[in-house]
C-alpha cells in the first residue's frame, strides 16, 4: 500500500541538516502504525511528505503502486484530497463554518459540490459523538470535540490513508485517551491505514506496530 525507498529531507539552510536518511518502510492496507521519537526528530516532517504537503530531498514514496515524485503539484492536490486525510494537533476547523460545514470541505475541493457528501458527513459526525453538534460552530465545541471534528473531516472522502500528527498533543488526558480509542476504531470499522506521530507513548500503545524516529532513521520498537 505504501512503500518508501531511501527517502531522504536535507533541509539547505543557513547548514545542510538531514532529517530523513535513507528510510525503507513499507506499510499494508489497513496497518495501524505509530511514529515516536524526540522532538525535532522528523516525525511531523515525515507525515508531510506522506501527505503530500513537501517532498523529498531524494528517494521514492509509492501509494498503492503511483510513484508520487511523478505527479505535478495539482495532480498531488487532487490524490491529496481524494486518498489521504490528515488530523493536527491543532484542528484547523474554520471559525465561520459550522462543524457539519467544516467537515463538508474536502468534499467540496473535489467534487466542486457538497451535497453528494451531507449524508456521510452526517454519519460519521454521529459516529465521532457529535450528532448534537453539527449545527455548532467551532468555538462552542471543547477541545476534544474539536479534534474529534476534525476525525470526522479526515475520513470524509474515503481516504486510504490517515495521517495524525500529534493529535492528542492539546488535550487532557481524558480527551487524549477517549480520542485515541476512536482512531483505533476508525481504522478497524473504515479500513484505513492509520499512521500517527506522537509524542504520547500511551497513545502509540494503543497503535498495532511503534516505530521509532532517531537521527533520520526509522526503526521498528521492540515491545
Amino acid at each position: 500500500m505504501l512503500h518508501l525507498t531511501h527517502l531522504t529531507r536535507t533541509f539547505p539552510s543557513p547548514h545542510a541538516v538531514t532529517v530523513l536518511d535513507r528510510i525503507d518502510w513499507a506499510l499494508e492496507a489497513g496497518a495501524c502504525v505509530a511514529i515516536v521519537g524526540p522532538s525535532g526528530s522528523g516525525k511531523s516532517t515525515l507525515l508531510g511528505i506522506l501527505g503530500t504537503l513537501d517532498r523529498p530531498t531524494s528517494g521514492t514514496i509509492e501509494l498503492d503502486g503511483q510513484t508520487l515524485g511523478d505527479l505535478d503539484d495539482r495532480a498531488l492536490a487532487r490524490l491529496r484530497a481524494e486518498r489521504i486525510g490528515m488530523v493536527f494537533q491543532d484542528h484547523h476547523l474554520l471559525a465561520h463554518l459550522t462543524v457539519l460545514e467544516n467537515t463538508l470541505v474536502p468534499v467540496l475541493a473535489v467534487r466542486g459540490d457538497t451535497r453528494a457528501g451531507e449524508e456521510r458527513a452526517v454519519e460519521l459526525l454521529g459516529r465521532v459523538g457529535l450528532a448534537d453538534h453539527l449545527h455548532h460552530f467551532p468555538g462552542e465545541l471543547s477541545r476534544g470535540q474539536a479534534q474529534r471534528a476534525a476525525v470526522a473531516r479526515a475520513l470524509i472522502n474515503g481516504p486510504a490513508l490517515v495521517l495524525a500528527d500529534e493529535p492528542t498533543g492539546a488535550l487532557d488526558r481524558a480527551a487524549a485517551d477517549a480520542l485515541g480509542d476512536l482512531l483505533v476504531e476508525l481504522n478497524r470499522e473504515q479500513g484505513v491505514t492509520l499512521v500517527v506521530a506522537t509524542h504520547s507513548m500511551r497513545l502509540a500503545g494503543r497503535m498495532g506496530d511503534v516505530f521509532e524516529l532517531s537521527e533520520g532513521r526509522l526503526v521498528a520498537r521492540e515491545g
